[in-house]
């Protein structure tokens, strides 16, 4: 897969992340309301980030980003499955989401580094440590 094309599902992905996020922001309650509403905010707005990074990038290198709804559910990989209502499920779908996005990622770093640009791969790496970060601790939330 070429890297535009590649960086494309990666903003579509995005994309369906930050909704998700929205999501269990919105619909969070119980005894731990308070610190999940304000992580989930802290996480889309992490995301919001990330998404104007990737596609600023994609415009950098004479690209063109998805920029519909339509395109990113054409392209994402992630799920949008909205059945997860308990802190727990929603932090099962968040290790899953976040690991596979590392995952595609790392995949990401070769593409970049074969079309030798050096500052794709930069950006990948960096946003694998944020996310394998948070696995980490959405991991050690459901002991």
């Amino acid at each position: 897969m070429a890297l535009k094309n590649f960086l494309n599902v990666r903003i579509s992905d995005l994309a369906v992340m930050y909704i998700k996020l929205h999501r269990f922001h919105w619909f969070v309650e119980g005894p731990l309301f308070l610190p999940l509403h304000e992580k989930y905010e802290e996480l889309y707005d992490e995301m919001t980030a990330l998404f104007d990074e990737f596609a600023e990038r994609l415009l950098a290198i004479g690209g063109a980003p998805a920029s519909t709804m339509k395109e990113y559910l054409s392209l994402t990989q992630i799920s949008e499955d909205g059945s997860e209502v308990t802190p727990k499920a929603i932090f099962e779908t968040l290790i899953k989401d976040y690991t596979f996005l590392a995952e595609e990622l790392k995949k990401g770093i070769a593409i970049a580094q074969g079309e030798d640009d050096e500052a794709t791969a930069d950006m990948f790496i960096g946003t694998i440590t944020t996310l394998e970060k948070h696995v980490w601790m959405f991991k050690q939330s459901i002991k």
